[in-house]
């Protein structure tokens, strides 16, 4: 019998079921183009190119891809020739850390989070993509570089399940530093060419994030996908309403109505930031509640279908 639950753990078999949802989202070039935070479409870039081989220099050809070992070599100059690759690197990199515990609806964030990123491994390699992966928590990271086929995804989803921090959601304070060093690792193992899509909350990112991602979008499609709690957006009508972590609690009192305004509002000041953020630096954000339908909204924010 599996431990999870889909609510406060994933289940493995959920993961793998995955992989019937997954034919009707393609992410290949041409058929996706993802809503920007700026609110027009762009098409991924897609497949990476790579070398084929170097031929004689001839007029109009880019100087940028002149062969210099070629050329000093044989005393006479030639050009690289790329070719589109046949495989594109996607590279999935997911949040566990504490501040993804957490729902009042449905499931935690970590949960909708794990679940859209089997999704888009089944999808990967459905399109004929490589998919590698980096999972962190306060607890453990473990990545892989991108393989192929279904072994990718499936040995993807049984490392996603047998994650510590499904068993021990607690943390010592460094959410922001554990997400900067996921960051920087990503950097590190990504190639050029790459389809890059981050699940998290986002709530770490600061000025030093914020370079590691200036880095990742130049040579890469990066996709942010936002996970929430309704909770975490709006608090609910007057009343009182307990929260807890697990080993302890606290009571909130939402009767007062500036209370809530405030609260509305630093939620808005965070999503306004990260579509600044995307806006800026040309990465793609999707925001996708706990509650919501999956499926259906990570569609709609691919621009595979409209609302």
């Amino acid at each position: 019998m599996e431990a999870g639950d889909d609510i406060v753990r994933v289940k493995l078999s959920t993961l793998i079921g995955l992989n019937r949802d997954a034919r009707s989202l393609p992410l290949i070039s041409n058929s996706v183009k993802a809503q920007m935070a700026g609110g027009h479409l762009s098409a991924f870039r897609g497949r990476g190119m790579e070398y084929h081989e170097s031929r004689p220099y001839q007029p109009g050809d880019d100087i940028r891809a002149i062969d210099w070992r070629v050329t000093a070599r044989s005393g006479r100059t030639h050009t690289k020739v790329y070719r589109e690759e046949r495989e594109r690197p996607v590279l999935l990199w997911l949040d566990l850390s504490r501040s993804m515990f957490f729902g009042t609806q449905t499931c935690f964030k970590a949960v909708l989070a794990s679940k859209l990123a089997a999704l888009l491994a089944w999808s990967s390699v459905q399109d004929g993509d490589r998919v590698g992966y980096l999972v962190f928590s306060e607890q453990q990271h473990i990545e892989s570089r991108p393989g192929r086929g279904k072994h990718s995804a499936l040995q993807f989803i049984q490392q996603l399940v047998a994650h510590p921090a499904w068993d021990m959601a607690t943390s010592d304070g460094r959410e922001a530093e554990t997400g900067l060093k996921a960051l920087k690792r990503l950097r590190q193992v990504t190639r050029p060419g790459s389809l890059v899509i981050l699940l998290s909350d986002f709530r770490f990112l600061d000025a030093d994030c914020r370079g590691q991602l200036v880095e990742l979008a130049r040579h890469n499609d990066v996709v942010m996908i936002h996970t929430y709690d309704p909770f975490e957006r709006m608090l609910p009508q007057s009343g009182y309403y307990r929260v807890t972590d697990g080993s302890s609690s606290i009571d909130i009192d939402t009767s007062s109505s500036s209370v809530r305004a405030r609260y509305s509002e630093r939620y808005d000041l965070h999503l306004q930031a990260l579509q600044r953020l995307c806006n800026e630096l040309g990465l793609f954000l999707i925001d996708i509640a706990t509650d919501a339908d999956m499926l259906t909204e990570l569609k709609t924010g691919l621009g595979l279908q409209s609302r």
